[in-house]
């Protein structure tokens, strides 16, 4: 039995600063919107004298607040507040210097009739993410979070719905700032099946600080679910159709009395029965040129439901407790016919067979959560955070596999089951601390994985016995991991400057149990993970950040499963337990501008990771492929990226998202050396137009030139939409027209070595249509407290 231990550590810190004395005195206030009187972040603070000269500059925090230097005593000083969207204040500087409230008005409200003047930015830079606000873009209604995840800078999504992040497919998922089952082992369908209209916003996280667990070599994707909390409740019903995919629902519930209060959301969607094609090729090059072809017609019908709640209880002013719970299920039924031929050079068929496979994928995940937040008298910031969690997943896999029409085909008819998942407990401490212009923060966590796979085979050998055992087929594995970690972080606020720097430690112990070939591993090592952020206020607005990091990738178990896929014996793939953890060091420079009737951001950054994981394929005997994961790769990535939005008009806006990046990689494996580069992009246009307050409309498209792999890569990708929405008091109806003028796509992934040539090219359904209904309810009035720390287990790996 596998021991921990949790130190609970207390800091104790303290700082004088001395306020500045003589003619140099500091303004400070707190800038809202006047409608909603919430914050309004990174608002323009400009200091002007009588002629209208700039003396100094600022932009509000988070919780919209500025403090700027004044000079005491000087007549006709005034401060100028701005924000895209909203009419600009001046106000002259008072006898007492606390400048409390400053409300400002939308630049809507200011035109009377006219009730849109400027758009909502979509995207939003702070010093360690970009955020990507959902609720702002108007084409989300009747979309899907993988829909959404298309639209956000620097994430890239391809046909068949894998993700990338920064040109990696090593990143986290979060939901609500936590970490998921749901979205860990089996993101795809889990988003697939997520409604847009349950999100709030997308939040890209590139630099993480100290706080967050080291795994993740690209960043992490937080996903923010709506959460109107307040005092009575307040809800949404939404009915969707999404042809010829088939209908879903989901609800969003709030709920608040006293010191209770609660949210919810469910839904889930159909999967109809449809039949999509998809075609193997191999050449393989020697002596002659031999070719396998595979046709496969695959028919998937099933459906995904997801259900999470959050409840909370203010037990006084100093103790919040929170419990939460998410759940997701997904059995799917397959039908895969092919039909494979394997040909000489001249032509002849030297090998063919027709195969039908009756396979179940049953994918189901669950996660718990409890968390204990203690204020501190006379300091609501100061807290202590105290989390358990429990994650639990399963994915089982069963294929029943029948070929006839043999030639030269002498494989038996088999049946093949495999269940892999992962469990998992932890525990963790935070400490945040306010010291004036300092924000100090610590925190101590014990993680304890197991990552398990169960095997098991039989092949048929005849019509009087059977099916029976087979032996080669069956496994045990067992991986158990825990990684015990402390962190410290430290963040200065300055007036034009801020700055945020911190130290992880983590310590990994791995026990692993291979019981087919009755193999052992014990091992442990040690990270030290650095991360330092600045951000620096520019005159209007503007602002310049820098960050630098190094980012930690453990294995998971879907690389790490040592089941052997032999649903198509030419083609078959396989985990490898004996991976080892990589590391990546990234380096960040963004600039944000903010203009009169719009902003953009300009982004630039370097990445290089040694010894990466890789997917590599080798052929045997001509005949055969098998492909697994490897420790070879040598990467290095460099991206410029631009994003923004501008209003063209008072009811005309537009959004743009373009990543242009070129990727390096090399690594040798079987003994040979590979060597890939090239550009790529990712590029998202999104214009809306809004004749009045009930209808609005939406143009959007995008294009993703081609992965770059180890050992190949794949086409481009492109894709576009058309939308309407009509908004009627509670009632909400939209449309999206997906990719009206091609009924299909194809979308080709390959490998590509002096030795062989192999290819999957899928016919994806490429024009649908979405139609959603949204009736909203309920009343709302005050806010509901949440923990504002919790477990965020970003060290679990994802998979795409």
């Amino acid at each position: 039995m596998r021991y921990f231990i949790t130190g609970i550590f207390s800091l104790v810190f303290s700082l004088t600063l001395q306020a500045q004395t003589g003619a140099a005195v500091t303004s400070r206030g707190v800038v809202a919107d006047s409608s909603t009187q919430k914050p309004i972040a990174l608002a323009s603070v400009v200091l002007q004298n009588a002629e209208g000269k700039t003396l100094k500059s600022t932009t509000t925090t988070d919780k919209g607040v500025f403090v700027i230097p004044v000079a005491a005593n000087v007549s006709g000083n005034k401060l100028v507040i701005s924000y895209v969207g909203y009419e600009s204040r001046i106000i002259p500087l008072p006898a007492s210097n606390e400048l409390g409230t400053i409300l400002l008005a939308s630049a809507a409200a200011a035109l009377g009739n006219v009730t849109v003047n400027a758009t909502k930015p979509l995207v939003k830079q702070e010093i360690d993410r970009l955020v990507y606000d959902v609720q702002a873009d108007a084409t989300a209604k009747g979309q899907t979070a993988m829909d959404m995840l298309r639209r956000v800078p620097l994430i890239t999504v391809d046909g068949d719905d894998n993700i990338q992040l920064q040109g990696s497919g090593n990143y986290r998922i979060f939901i609500n700032g936590k970490p998921s089952a749901l979205v860990t082992s089996n993101p795809k369908d889990v988003l697939r099946t997520m409604a847009a209209n349950l999100i709030q916003k997308i939040e890209v996280i590139t630099t993480p600080p100290a706080k967050y667990d080291a795994e993740g070599l690209a960043g992490i994707i937080n996903i923010v679910t709506v959460k109107k909390t307040a005092d009575g409740y307040n809800g949404s019903v939404t009915l969707r159709e999404s042809l010829p995919f088939g209908p879903g629902v989901n609800v969003n519930l709030t709920a608040k009395r006293d010191k209770f209060g609660l949210s919810l959301f469910a839904g889930g969607n159909l999967r109809v029965g449809i039949t999509t094609r998809n075609e193997n090729l191999r050449k393989t090059f020697g002596t002659s040129t031999e070719t396998l072809y595979q046709d496969n017609h695959v028919r998937n019908r099933g459906y995904g439901a997801y259900a999470g709640s959050e409840l909370s209880y203010e037990a006084d002013s100093l103790n919040l407790l929170t419990a939460s719970v998410n759940y997701f299920f997904n059995p799917v039924r397959s039908t895969v016919n092919r039909n494979s031929s394997y040909f000489a050079q001249s032509g002849a068929v030297l090998q063919s067979y027709d195969m039908r496979n009756e396979g179940e994928f049953n994918f189901s995940a669950v996660d718990l959560g409890l968390n204990h937040q203690l204020g501190f008298k006379g300091k609501k910031e100061q807290l202590l955070t105290s989390s358990y969690r429990y994650s639990y997943s399963l994915a089982s896999q069963l294929g029943d596999i029948v070929s006839t029409n043999k030639l030269n085909y002498t494989q038996p008819d088999n049946k093949q089951l495999n269940d892999a998942g992962f469990r998992e407990h932890t525990f963790q401490l935070d400490y945040v601390n306010p010291i004036k212009k300092f924000t100090v923060e610590a925190g101590a966590k014990a993680i304890l994985r197991t990552n398990y796979s169960n095997t098991s085979g039989e092949v048929f050998v005849s019509p009087s016995a059977g099916y029976v055992n087979d032996p080669l087929r069956s496994n045990v594995f067992d991986y158990q991991l825990n990684v015990y970690s402390l962190y410290n972080s430290y963040s200065l606020k300055l007036a034009k400057w801020t700055f945020q720097a911190g130290l992880r430690a983590e310590h990994t112990t791995v026990d692993a149990n291979f019981t087919s070939t009755s193999t052992k591993l014990d091992q442990g090592y040690t990270n030290f993970i650095p991360s330092f952020l600045a951000l620096h206020s520019l005159k209007n607005g503007n602002t310049i950040s820098f960050g630098i990091t190094n980012r930690l990738m453990r294995p998971g178990i879907n690389q790490l499963n040592p089941f052997i896929d032999k649903s198509n014996v030419q083609i078959i793939n396989t985990g490898n337990p004996n991976l080892r953890p990589v590391i990546s060091h990234l380096f960040e420079l963004s600039y944000n501008k903010i203009g009169k009737k719009g902003s953009a951001n300009f982004r630039a950054s370097y990445m290089y990771i040694n010894n990466s994981v890789e997917s590599v394929t080798n052929v045997v005997n001509d005949t055969v492929s098998y492909t697994t994961f490897e420790n070879v790769g040598q990467n290095r990535i460099l991206r410029f990226n631009v994003n923004g939005n501008y209003a063209i008009s008072p009811r005309f806006s537009l959004n743009f998202n373009t990543g242009i990046f070129y990727v390096w990689i090399t690594g040798t494996y079987n003994g040979r050396m590979y060597s890939n580069s090239g550009p790529r992009t990712n590029t998202f246009l999104n214009t809306v137009y809004k004749p009045n307050s009930t209808w609005q409309f939406g143009l959007s498209g995008g294009y993703n030139r081609r992965y770059i792999n180890l050992q190949g890569g794949s086409n481009d990708y492109y894709y576009y939409s058309l939308s309407a929405t009509c908004n009627v008091k509670k009632f909400t109806f939209s449309a999206v027209f997906n990719n009206p003028l091609f009924k299909l796509y194809e979308f080709t992934q390959y490998n590509d070595s002096p030795d062989f040539y192999q290819s999957n090219k899928q016919y994806l359904i490429y024009r649908n249509v979405n139609l959603s209904f949204t009736y909203k309810f309920g009343k709302l009035s005050s806010g509901l407290k949440k923990n504002k720390r919790g477990i965020n287990n970003d060290d679990a790996p994802s998979s795409n």
